[in-house]
């Protein structure tokens, strides 16, 4: 197969409504679209990424009144946290509509419904006319593409078109919530963030051990988000010389001379999650054997940043 890049939104759509896979950017990271409606084609995104089964997808949408499409009835606390945050990057999970392909599902009987925030994804997804099942549009467990070329890098001949468009601004993938329940549940830290939900809904809370309800989230059970490199999260950054094929990214600065490949040190919490699976990936092109990731404290992004480091990071 040979994988088209355009700038075509017409095109794009087009191919996808002939039960083509699309990768298209959005304010969180690329993702790899299949018309939601068509199993076969959903399936090709599994067979594309190496993707498990039981994984199941985030139904993205142009319009309030697609939900319907894909939901069998909207819980009162989604209608909530819809009002307050659609379009952005938040996922919220609810009853799936009986006519929805399990595929798409992972047969758990829930869907996760995303409004992107993003001029391009959103004139894509109006062309296509229909709600698009889309994960990150990366080889499963590796970091997730915030450029169209880390798409090239991970799915070239996999995929039939690639959407250009600028790199993510946000860089981590959408907040997950469970609205299933009498609260919201966090499966997913994003950037919008716990506090950011409560002071719409109150009663949002993280999830925990005791609940039941996780793996209706993507990005939850499987490995995820690690490069070829190993992952360490450090306090600070090291104090020890001579070692060969280390990066370093944090918001403390280095002493000289201390790393050899990569330094990344962003002027805030937001833009180290930002350029995180950037700076990843970035490191396996330079040959890096470790990286080096600054802990953060846990309010706001950073949750979220910490969540997809641990999740990265390696066993050690």
């Amino acid at each position: 197969m040979n994988t088209i890049v355009t700038q075509d939104v017409e095109l794009a759509a087009a191919t996808l409504k002939e039960g083509g896979l699309v990768a298209f950017p959005t304010e969180t990271v690329f993702g790899l679209g299949a018309s939601a409606f068509q199993p076969n084609a959903v399936s090709r995104i599994f067979q594309a990424k190496n993707r498990p089964q039981d994984n199941p997808l985030i139904v993205h949408i142009a319009h309030r009144n697609q939900i319907a499409e894909v939901c069998e009835v909207i819980p009162e606390a989604a209608r909530v946290l819809i009002d307050a945050f659609f379009p952005g990057p938040l996922t919220l999970v609810v009853p799936a509509a009986p006519t929805l392909p399990s595929v798409v599902t992972a047969s758990l009987g829930t869907v996760g419904i995303r409004m992107p925030d993003h001029d391009v994804a959103n004139a894509f997804l109006r062309a296509c006319g229909e709600p698009v099942a889309a994960p990150s549009a990366n080889r499963s467990g590796r970091p997730s593409p915030t450029t169209w070329e880390a798409v090239m890098d991970d799915l070239d001949g996999r995929v039939d078109v690639i959407l250009r468009g600028d790199a993510s601004r946000v860089g981590l993938e959408s907040t997950v919530v469970d609205c299933t329940g009498k609260e919201p549940i966090i499966l997913r830290p994003g950037s919008i963030s716990l506090e950011d939900l409560k002071m719409v809904h109150p009663g949002t809370r993280m999830s925990d051990a005791a609940d039941v309800v996780s793996h209706r989230s993507p990005g939850t059970r499987h490995r995820h988000y690690r490069p070829e490199a190993d992952v360490v999260v450090v306090s600070s950054p090291s104090k020890t010389e001579g070692r060969s094929g280390y990066a370093y990214i944090g918001l403390e600065s280095p002493e000289k001379g201390l790393y050899d490949g990569p330094i990344r040190v962003p002027g805030d919490v937001s833009t180290y999650a930002r350029d995180l699976f950037h700076f990843f990936r970035t490191c396996e092109k330079a040959g890096i054997n470790r990286i080096e990731c600054q802990r953060v404290g846990l309010e706001g992004m950073g949750r979220a940043l910490m969540d997809r480091l641990q999740r990265a990071a390696s066993p050690e």
